[in-house]
């Protein structure tokens, strides 16, 4: 099994499949763990017998028919490359909303993830723009029956059962709103 990233998502992730996996390797792209990760969870990994550490390593290619076969690992600082076994790939590469085509639409962060709800209310005050007589709803944007869910959203849990939980919340934030309009 292996596991791409070096941020403290990635080495949760590794220290979580090294319970179940008889072997994880974990691809980092940069020089060391240490960058963009706790010094407790790099004392963990080291720590941990079936998990190994390849730094300066990024995939490049996947291989498989009907399910994952190999990947194609490689160092970016020899250039070296090699095709590996590899039945489970869990790439954890960090957080970039990608909610550019909403720019001047709804209200964002400076990092670009969309507000929504309580964290649209500041000092008390409704969104600018806002129309409404009420609060804005849970995942309701700074628009009005515009609403948002996932990793796209400021304060987001960043785990897929929980944006597919949002998903489901958010279409019965709709039926609610559109009984009002």
């Amino acid at each position: 099994m292996y596991v791409v990233g070096g941020a403290n998502s990635a080495g949760q992730g590794a220290m979580f499949f090294s319970r179940y996996a008889s072997r994880v390797t974990m691809l980092v792209r940069g020089s060391a763990l240490s960058k963009g990760m706790s010094q407790y969870l790099v004392d963990q990994i080291e720590s941990t017998e079936n998990i190994d550490v390849l730094t300066r390593t990024i995939v490049c290619e996947v291989f498989g028919a009907d399910r994952l076969d190999a990947i194609v690992i490689k160092n970016t600082e020899t250039n070296e490359s090699q095709k590996v076994d590899c039945s489970a790939l869990f790439v954890f590469i960090g957080a970039v909303p990608h909610a550019d085509l909403l720019e001047g639409i709804v209200e964002r962060n400076r990092a670009g993830f969309i507000l929504t709800g309580a964290d649209l209310i500041q000092g008390g005050r409704r969104p600018k723009g806002w129309t409404l007589k009420r609060d804005p709803y849970l995942l309701e944007t700074s628009v009005p029956g515009i609403f948002a869910a996932g990793d796209v959203r400021q304060g987001a849990v960043r785990r897929v059962a929980s944006a597919v939980g949002e998903g489901a919340i958010a279409v019965s934030f709709v039926h609610q709103y559109l009984r009002t309009v």
